[in-house]
């Protein structure tokens, strides 16, 4: 994260206080200590914190105290607590009460540092749109995933369903629609959310490499293999192992991932030693899988195996409503980034943009906007700050003069219904959208016309 996240520390066992926060410093954090629970109270009264890390059990004011204070007078904050073996019940009590995970004493450094930065990634996607229709910033989404369309909405119900599960997820849709962040999300409201996610692009790397950063190695497995080392599966050991364009997998793969998923165990490459792991495995994909069984590419018994649950991202030109959305949270993110506060966009921009149809997606729109915001001197973007590709497919051609004898006004009106639809794909919501009519008349003019 570019910004430093401010952390409260607090305990009441000074020196264990001090442990955690400097660790926490390490990683890059802002950390203030409370030394007790009543101090812990008057600095969550006077000041906001992203992370709240407090000891369950305290002289004064315990942490169930700290917990709903925080939760009351910081409610987007998120809470950790620190708890020894003897009162977990209270600690999973805590969850309950909103608590973002807890942690049994001694403390793993590592570890303290692992959930610290999971949840306040939670945070930080949940401060762009946390599961609310219009955040403060009027932008529609689930989680920092923008969007308020119909197929969307499917989508965040399907993620928030499948999350509080263990069920594998196969999430499929084209390059540039969001597959990881979907997969982030799901992990960070799953009951793994304080241990590891580890991601893997599966099509990124040869064959011999890839079972290596997968499974680990042993000392001498191969040329170069001068130590043992732990694979992704291994640290990602009760959390998720996220395994993008999985279908550009090999087979000889395959067959070991296969192994993970039916004896929760890897065997690092040079080694016959099984080792155990409890991993949750997400995975996504923008190949079609069954044509790949069917080439004889993609196991057959493994497909069935990842998609346990399968979410289907569109893509975007197949959610238009969702572009002025995106628009303008791009035009935010980066007015800030770049220090143009105010950055505003004219209709006949937005309106190109929309038209456009995005085969790179929703990342192609973010770099889009980004150069705009970055390059423009201005504080309103226009159609002369869109890239030059994108105004020589989405500007129209210059109109011909229309030859009206033997054409009436009902017949020009269902040509431009038809056209629209052509245009949205068959969205009727996006096709109401592009004609500047709602959808209940556009409704009546399809069954009036007798259009499908």
């Amino acid at each position: 994260m570019a910004d430093k996240r401010r952390i409260l520390v607090v305990d009441d066992e000074i020196d264990h206080a001090h442990v955690v926060a400097e660790a926490l410093e390490r990683a890059g954090h802002q950390c203030t200590v409370a030394a007790s629970g009543e101090q812990g109270l008057d600095f969550i009264d006077r000041e906001p914190y992203d992370l709240v890390v407090t000891d369950l059990v305290m002289r004064d004011v315990g942490g169930m105290e700290i917990l709903k204070a925080a939760k009351k007078r910081i409610p987007d904050a998120e809470v950790v607590i620190l708890t020894g073996k003897g009162t977990i019940e209270s600690a999973v009590a805590a969850m309950r009460e909103g608590a973002f995970t807890y942690i049994t004493k001694p403390i793993d450094i590592e570890e303290i540092r692992s959930v610290a930065d999971n949840a306040l990634e939670r945070k930080h996607l949940s401060e762009d749109a946390l599961d609310v229709a219009h955040g403060d910033a009027g932008v529609p989404g689930f989680y920092g995933i923008i969007g308020d369309s119909n197929r969307m909405k499917s989508v965040f119900e399907m993620i928030k369903q499948v999350a509080v599960t263990d069920a594998r997820v196969l999430i499929s849709g084209e390059s540039g629609t969001g597959k990881e962040l979907v997969a982030k999300v799901i992990h960070l409201n799953s009951p793994r959310r304080s241990k590891p996610f580890v991601g893997l692009n599966c099509a990124a790397l040869s064959e011999s490499i890839l079972e290596s950063e997968l499974f680990g190695h042993e000392k001498g497995a191969f040329t170069g293999a001068v130590s043992r080392r732990k694979g992704r599966f291994e640290y990602a050991d009760g959390g998720t192992m996220f395994l993008d364009e999985v279908g550009d997998m090999p087979i000889s793969t395959q067959i070991k991932l296969l192994r993970v998923i039916e004896e929760n165990e890897i065997v690092r490459v040079g080694s016959n030693i099984p080792v155990k792991v409890d991993v949750r495995i997400l995975s996504a994909t923008n190949r079609d899988l069954e044509h790949a069984i069917r080439d004889g590419k993609f196991r057959e018994d493994l497909y069935y195996r990842l998609k346990v649950v399968t979410i289907d991202l569109p893509p975007l030109r197949e959610r238009r409503a969702d572009i002025p959305s995106m628009i303008r949270a791009f035009i935010d993110r980066f007015s800030k980034k770049y220090g143009k506060e105010g950055v505003q966009i004219t209709k006949a921009a937005r309106n190109l943009l929309i038209k456009y149809r995005w085969p790179g997606n929703v990342r192609e729109l973010m770099n889009c906007i980004e150069s705009m915001v970055a390059v423009t001197p201005r504080d309103t973007l226009d159609t002369d700050d869109i890239p030059v590709y994108i105004r020589r497919v989405a500007l129209p051609p210059p109109p011909a003069t229309p030859k009206l004898a033997g054409v009436n006004l009902e017949d020009m009106e269902k040509e431009l219904i038809k056209n629209a639809l052509d245009e949205a794909d068959g969205n009727r919501e996006e096709a109401a959208k592009l004609l500047g009519i709602g959808e209940r008349t556009l409704y009546r003019k399809l069954n009036k016309y007798g259009l499908r």
